[in-house]
């Protein structure tokens, strides 16, 4: 028997479940007039899971799901901060049609059984202004 076989099938189980929150999080973001403009992006070493627009708002959006949504709140440390902001410098010098937006970094936390929770301006964007 492969010893590896169950760290693999762990591995997309959460690979998996992180496609359906971020799914289900754009949804939401979705009913509420966002609109989108780019997924599960992967820039200089870090990664933005969505980048929505409302009107003059440019929001990168982090998504985390886990069982209660106390733990998704509690996701998002000071290295996620860092890498996600260093993956937003990325993205916007490759799109500088978007410089006149207002930035945003918002998150969304999913938790079983509960409503997804969107919690705008959740965290500074590092590095810029």
């Amino acid at each position: 028997m492969d010893r590896t076989t169950p760290d693999r099938t762990a591995r997309r189980r959460a690979y998996a479940s992180g496609r359906r929150a971020e799914w289900l999080a754009l949804a939401w973001l979705m009913l509420k007039g966002y609109r989108p403009l780019d997924l599960r992006v992967a820039l200089a070493g870090g990664e933005i899971d969505l980048v929505v627009r409302r009107g003059s708002n440019l929001v990168f959006v982090e998504v985390k799901a886990r069982a209660e949504l106390h733990a998704a709140r509690e996701a998002i440390d000071a290295r996620k901060r860092r890498l996600f902001s260093r993956a937003v410098r990325a993205w916007l010098a490759r799109h500088p049609a978007c410089a006149g937006l207002t930035l945003r970094a918002d998150a969304v936390f999913i938790g079983r059984r509960a409503w997804p929770e969107h919690r705008p301006d959740a965290f500074p964007i590092e590095g810029m202004g």
